[in-house]
């Protein structure tokens, strides 16, 4: 059963930086995809970046140019880094993990709140 954890969530000023990191039970090679979405509060979950197994990434609207997913695949951990956050950047973040079967796999979450 793969697991993912995720962490580095916390509170942030408006244009702050944060790295969120999911660690994962299996190995990312196995992973079809991996990815983050986010869930902001009254809103539905969207998307926020994902990487395939191939290496290539895809990124939210709102997000592109000031998020950048990667990944350490030797520890099979991947990481979201948020750069110039702004205050509707605030939800809890997912990591998700999509596995050979398509099978979806979600962390607990973590909060990101940005706030002065």
């Amino acid at each position: 059963q793969v697991q993912l954890v995720e962490s580095g969530g916390g509170l942030v000023p408006p244009g702050g930086s944060l790295r969120l990191s999911c660690a994962v039970s299996g190995s990312i090679f196995s992973m079809k995809a991996v990815g983050w979405y986010r869930q902001a509060p009254g809103k539905e979950r969207e998307l926020v970046a994902v990487r395939s197994d191939a290496g290539g990434k895809s990124y939210g609207d709102s997000v592109k140019e000031r998020f950048t997913i990667s990944a350490d695949t030797g520890k099979n951990i991947v990481f979201l880094q948020m750069d110039r956050l702004k205050p509707e950047d605030t939800a809890v973040y997912y990591c998700n993990a999509r596995l050979p079967n398509w099978t979806s796999v979600w962390g607990q979450g973590t909060l990101v709140t940005v706030s002065a």
